[in-house]
């Protein structure tokens, strides 16, 4: 749960966060662990760099470590490529299965229906839904349906969303400390991320190893068919930069794989907006790895956007999804 050098999205995961803390208050479920974050920048890293300005506009508590700085603090982190470091010391960890079972159970209480079913397509015919059919024969009635999918949004909807949103292939690492060691544990050791390398990770959580992963954009998947087996390819790669970043890992044990999926739109930003043709549909995905921990605020939005109580974000309409891929994440 980190921030970011974008104004807007900086302020959405503080609020998320604070929405996060209070639903894990109320439920008696301590979610989240606060680890702090690392940032490690390069002099030519501009976006570490806009970061630090994002939170200080913000009032998001940080500081800039120099690289032996960081050394000192972290000397597990190997510094091969950083010239300094960002570090918010009240970011962290949310347990992702278990916040959303949370939300699921919570939303059970409160009476909302949950039902696991599947739909079919939506294709053209009406300006109005009236009535949806799921794949078990099923008929549910609306004012309005949101679709809030995923990697499945685009096959959903493939007339206007296949060349908008992007479904690829994250592998995700989890290696083994020395054993006996707790140093790459928190408090010890941090999340931490490093933009130029496109890498990030997360200390070990619950005896699980630690998690490295790239943040790089996978290859294109369906996530009907996506096979969820990580590539000797990829382990070779990873062990390779596990090397580098944390040499006191190299030769450590390989303890789990994870295949996820991004779902990125053409510029790194939410789609939230209404469908083009079907007036009481609306559009919610392009989260890529981003989209659950700001999931509280985007709830916040969609349901104001419904409700016609939220002031418009251009930057979330379907017509700034272009078909042509950039990197930018937010």
């Amino acid at each position: 749960m980190g921030y970011g050098p974008d104004t807007l999205y900086t302020r959405w995961a503080s609020r998320s966060l604070q929405l996060w803390q209070g639903l894990f208050t109320a439920t008696g479920q301590p979610l989240f662990i606060n680890t702090g974050v690392l940032w490690l920048g390069t002099t030519t890293d501009s976006y570490t760099s806009q970061m630090a300005a994002g939170l200080t506009a913000e009032g998001i508590a940080h500081e800039k470590l120099s690289a032996q700085e960081i050394a000192k603090r972290f000397p597990q982190i190997g510094l091969d490529g950083v010239s300094y470091g960002v570090f918010e010391p009240h970011s962290g960890v949310l347990l992702a299965r278990r916040s959303v079972q949370a939300v699921l159970d919570d939303a059970i209480r409160l009476g909302v229906q949950y039902v696991i079913d599947a739909v079919a397509p939506q294709v053209r015919g009406s300006a109005h839904l009236d009535l949806l059919q799921t794949r078990n024969g099923d008929n549910l009635s609306a004012n309005t349906f949101i679709f809030a999918c995923g990697a499945w949004l685009p096959s959903l909807f493939p007339e206007i969303l296949r060349d908008r949103i992007f479904p690829t292939r994250q592998e995700v690492f989890f290696f083994g400390p020395p054993a006996g060691s707790t140093r790459y544990k928190s408090p010890a050791m941090p999340v931490w991320l490093h933009h130029e390398d496109e890498m990030y990770g997360l200390p070990d959580i619950e005896n699980r190893g630690i998690k490295i992963a790239s943040d790089r954009r996978g290859e294109p998947v369906d996530p009907e068919t996506n096979n969820r087996i990580v590539g000797e390819r990829g382990v070779q790669q990873m062990r390779t930069y596990v090397g580098r970043r944390f040499p006191q890992l190299q030769g450590s044990p390989l303890l789990e794989t994870r295949v996820c999926q991004y779902e990125n739109t053409s510029n790194g930003d939410f789609l939230i907006d209404r469908h083009p043709e079907i007036d009481n549909i609306w559009l919610v995905g392009g989260g890529s790895g981003h989209g659950f921990k700001h999931g509280p605020a985007v709830g916040d939005y969609v349901a104001g956007s419904v409700l016609g109580t939220a002031q418009p974000e251009k930057r979330f309409s379907l017509e700034r999804k272009l078909a042509a891929k950039q990197r930018e994440i937010y």
